[in-house]
């Protein structure tokens, strides 16, 4: 008996034969074709690759690296304003801050006063929405970024006899600091808090840094804990592309404050 009488008897009886014959591979690559064209489809596929580059860039921001810009001249000339930064946060969630290395830090201690009213309107939206995955550089609003001086039990004054900084009683030369700035033109004592940071702008004339803190009711330090990353270059402009940026060399020689 022939499939075609078979096919045939099937239908008579109420019964759906299905296809008599396997589609040919002409067939398949003709449907396929169709399913690509599909504005439907063509949307599933897009919105797959939006959502995947999302998490993707939301797991390096979170854990990895994270971009902000300069607003501020206060690191000249190591960052000037609108410098891109790359700031990489393992060593804020391993706790590794050490003397010398630029750090960006929230604004837990009140340093920029009471943060304005978020805007509602839809550019502001995006903007937060773009610095939350990492598309858009942080701005910095309620971030600083300033270097490391002193770490937790360090005892940092300034100025030694010869006008210098010391830590731990060993005075620094610190060949960051700007062109004709003298290392503080405030005077100071301090021994900084366990799990705490004493941090200075390399322009020293022109940054309110952990000097600018010391009166009443205000906290000079900043927890490691506000610490959001270091920074580990310059990436744009290009012509500013520089990995030169933290200094833990400076104070290999610093003893530690337990020695002292």
């Amino acid at each position: 008996m022939s499939g075609e009488t078979l096919a045939y008897d099937a239908k008579r009886a109420g019964i759906d034969p299905g296809p008599s014959h396997l589609p040919s591979i002409r067939q398949m690559e003709m449907e396929e074709e169709r399913r690509r064209k599909s504005p439907l489809n063509w949307l599933k596929e897009f919105l797959t690759i939006v959502v995947v580059a999302l998490v993707i860039s939301t797991l390096l921001r979170a854990f990895i690296v994270q971009v902000f810009w300069i607003p501020s001249p206060s690191m000249r000339n190591t960052l000037i304003e609108k410098d891109r930064i790359a700031v990489s946060r393992i060593d804020a969630l391993t706790k590794n801050i050490r003397r010398g290395d630029v750090v960006v830090f929230r604004d837990d201690m009140g340093w920029l006063g009471k943060p304005e009213e978020a805007s509602t309107n839809v550019g502001r939206m995006f903007t937060q929405f773009g610095e939350f995955t990492g598309f858009v550089p942080a701005g910095g609003e309620q971030t600083l970024v300033k270097r490391v001086i002193g770490v937790g039990g360090d005892h940092v004054t300034c100025c030694t006899a010869t006008g210098q900084l010391a830590v731990n009683g060993k005075p620094v030369d610190e060949p960051y600091i700007a062109d004709g700035q003298a290392p503080s033109n405030i005077p100071f004592d301090v021994v900084v808090p366990k799990d705490s940071l004493w941090v200075m702008g390399d322009n020293r004339g022109n940054s309110a840094d952990s000097r600018y803190h010391m009166g009443q009711g205000e906290y000079p330090y900043i927890p490691v804990s506000s610490v959001v990353g270091t920074v580990q270059a310059v990436i744009f402009p290009f012509n500013r592309w520089t990995t030169n940026i933290g200094h833990r060399e400076v104070f290999s020689d610093t003893p530690d404050a337990s020695q002292r």
